[in-house]
């Protein structure tokens, strides 16, 4: 082959190359051109007595077939003295293999202090020891490749080999080291952790196992680490059976502890434990600069909000300190039925053509109100006494989920000076489970008795109002609200007094308890997405509005629409006193192209299979004990994630089937596309020939799937 990988003119040395990996490696080698320096010290398995016959018979096969190669017979304890050997009879050396061991396997508690310390000797300061004495060598002639010879049970642990574990884990980070410092003198390092048969491996593996893992499988990966075109350095590689990967370390998001004036304890621990153990955000570090750099960052970004605080507070400036006010974190977990709830507190009704889309759970096209993300930053920014709700502006960057766990950051982003009050921007950005951006809502709100204090009157970081078109409306939409309107909204959220209380209400100057501007304002959103988009939630984008007017309960809501490209203006009246309640207010929609792609994902075949095995399986308590697991199906369409189902078999007595996150983990994952999927149902895909052929990926406890043939077979009929 002309492309073959040849070490002509180089000099190879390998340690425990008397038997196994140690043998092949040195076979394989010299095959290519190298010359090579046999070490062997010839002792049995556990590290006991000494030999030459190991090391001179796998030389005398080398120069059988043609090639170079001498012996050496230390301890790797003597790695001056290996290295000499290749120095001596070749005159350099530029290819280290660190691969000696021994075993002394024994249970944590049994491990003497010998059976501990020989472990580390020869493995951890023995591949020390034989490296230090090639350094220098390999660093004059600036060219150098150096392999470490770790294990999986280094990498995981395995049971009665607490002292073979630590050395080689140990390995792994020497060679991370090494591979570091020799990169300026062009010595590359890598780590290999492999699986082969051999007179190690055959005491904790079966024989007809160990037989299986040939040497002669992992060879090949060493050779081509070593080689010249090889620029591959700092790596870990899990080889066996014919197969190598790399390993990275991976990392969670994570959470921060350190709040300002605030004690790190045992319990904030605790409270975010989930987000410390969730990998569904997680990175990648490469370097210790990666790993902990953040870390520095994220101390200089706090000591500078505390500077600027500080700052704040000495110049007496209100604006300026309200800004530096670091508010509470709000985590928000709804389900379904929190978001019908929603829907029914703001004016959906039975007696409504498509009330089932935002009303049942079981709908194939269950639909969570745009407007229902107010709710989850509300408790956020309403912690002031004597406030008043005067604006609101609403963005989502993609649907709402039908459940889930939401997590909403807000903060002041400007104080203005209204004489009478001051009016206070609060921003508040919602992330969901996967930190992904959702929402972003601004709240404009009204403190009655501490303004007069200099400041300005506008600002840039507020979302502004638009006139409505000077011209007749578009569209007119007329609905009456409920008497008890106020108390069934407020269970969505906001329990202020004044919206069901009338002693409250006669404080504020009311004869009887208001409407939430709220609570009108979702009544408005949905007359403009019946009438411009046809309930179609997927399309809609933002909203701004101001109150201007209350709203009793029982009243009647009139939305006058214009229609202007994308945005729709509109202004909300009461019928029966004329007041105008919301004013300058606009919805912005996606583009229409939008609309059609949304409407193909959605468009699934796989629903209806989901909604009758709800039905099917629910408290079918002997069908959840046999199989007592929870499924998350993740289907696609047309490659693009399309809808999330789970079938949860576990977490009560009684069988859940429902679209959406898992409410605890999932023991298994499994995803598949839409057409896929009915096929599999239907008995017409093979799942073992689907699984094989990447149409059905499977994740976590991928055993349990098998149980998935209960679960069809249940009085299905599909």
């Amino acid at each position: 082959m002309s492309d073959a990988l040849r070490f002509d003119g180089k000099v190879v040395l390998i340690t425990g190359a008397g038997n196994g990996l140690g043998k092949a490696y040195a076979l394989a080698f010299a095959e290519r051109g190298a010359s090579v320096v046999v070490n062997d010290l010839g002792g049995s398995a556990t590290g006991v007595g000494k030999g030459s016959k190991a090391a001179d018979l796998v030389v005398q096969e080398i120069v059988s077939k043609g090639g170079k190669a001498v012996a050496n017979y230390e301890s790797v304890e003597d790695g001056e003295k290996v290295v000499k050997t290749a120095l001596d009879t070749f005159g350099k050396i530029d290819v280290l293999i660190n691969n000696a061991g021994i075993l002394r396997d024994k249970s944590f508690a049994r491990i003497s202090d010998e059976d501990w310390d020989i472990i580390q000797r020869v493995h951890l300061r023995g591949s020390f020891l034989v490296t230090r004495a090639a350094w220098p060598h390999m660093k004059e002639q600036g060219y150098g490749r150096i392999i470490f010879v770790s294990s999986s049970a280094g990498i995981y642990g395995n049971f009665g080999q607490a002292n073979y574990s630590a050395a080689k884990l140990g390995l792994a980070g020497l060679s991370n080291t090494v591979a570091l410092e020799g990169k300026k003198y062009g010595i590359q390092c890598n780590c290999i952790a492999p699986i082969a048969g051999s007179r190690l491996t055959e005491t904790v593996m079966p024989k007809e196992i160990v037989q299986a893992l040939k040497p002669e499988y992992v060879a090949p990966v060493v050779v081509y680490l070593c080689h010249d075109t090889c620029q591959e350095t700092g790596g870990l590689f899990e080889v066996g059976a014919g197969w190598v990967g790399k390993l990275r370390w991976e990392r969670t998001e994570g959470a921060v502890l350190r709040q300002k004036n605030k004690t790190i304890t045992a319990e904030s621990v605790r409270d975010n434990w989930t987000k410390i153990t969730d990998f569904s955000q997680s990175t990648h570090p490469r370097s210790n600069q990666e790993s902990s750099g953040f870390m520095i960052q994220l101390v200089n970004s706090m000591d500078q909000e505390e500077k600027e605080a500080q700052e704040a507070a000495n110049s007496n400036d209100p604006v300026a300190l309200a800004k530096t006010m670091k508010l509470q974190n709000i985590k928000f977990t709804y389900t379904e039925r929190d978001a019908a709830l929603y829907a029914l507190g703001v004016g959906v009704s039975t007696a409504q053509d498509d009330f089932l889309k935002f009303l049942f759970e079981l709908s194939g096209d269950f639909t969570v109100l745009p407007t229902f993300a107010v709710i989850p930053g509300f408790d956020a920014i309403m912690s002031v006494d004597k406030i008043l709700h005067g604006e609101q502006y609403l963005e989502l960057f993609k649907p709402i989920s039908r459940s889930g766990t939401l997590v909403s950051k807000a903060w002041i982003a400007d104080v203005l000076d209204k004489k009478s009050g001051a009016v206070i921007l609060y921003n508040v950005e919602t992330f969901n489970e996967n930190n992904e951006k959702v929402a972003f809502n601004q709240f404009t709100t009204f403190v009655v008795g501490i303004g007069n204090f200099g400041g300005r009157s506008t600002s840039s970081e507020a979302k502004l109002l638009v006139d409505v078109p000077k011209r007749a409306p578009d569209a007119v939409k007329q609905e009456k609200t409920s008497i008890d309107q106020a108390a069934l909204y407020r269970l969505s959220g906001d329990r202020n007094p004044l919206h069901i209380d009338p002693s409250f209400a006669a404080m504020g100057g009311f004869k009887t308890p208001i409407l939430h501007g709220l609570c009108s304002f979702g009544y408005a959103v949905r007359h403009v997405m019946s009438t411009f988009a046809n309930n179609d939630m997927s399309l809609f984008k933002a909203v701004k509005v101001r109150f201007a007017k209350p709203v009793l309960p029982g009243q009647t809501l009139v939305t006058e629409m214009w229609k202007e490209g994308n945005r729709i203006h509109f202004q909300t009246k009461v019928a029966e006193n004329g007041n105008v309640c919301i004013t300058g207010a606009y919805v912005d929609l996606n583009a229409a192209t939008e609309e059609n792609k949304l409407k193909q994902v959605s468009d699934l075949q796989s629903t209806a299979i989901f909604q009758q095995m709800a039905s099917q399986v629910k408290n079918n308590t002997d069908l959840v004990a046999k199989i007592n697991a929870i499924f998350q199906w993740n289907i696609t369409k047309n490659g693009a994630d399309a809808t999330t189902w789970v079938v949860d078999m576990k977490s009560s007595k009684t069988g859940q089937v429902f679209e959406g996150k898992p409410v605890n983990k999932a023991d298994c994952v499994i995803t598949i596309s839409d057409e896929n999927f009915l096929a599999l149902v239907s008995g017409k895909l093979d799942p073992q020939k689907a699984f094989l052929g990447g149409k059905l990926k499977l994740s976590g406890n991928i055993m349990l799937a098998q149980k998935l043939g209960d679960l069809f077979a249940n009085k299905s009929k599909m």
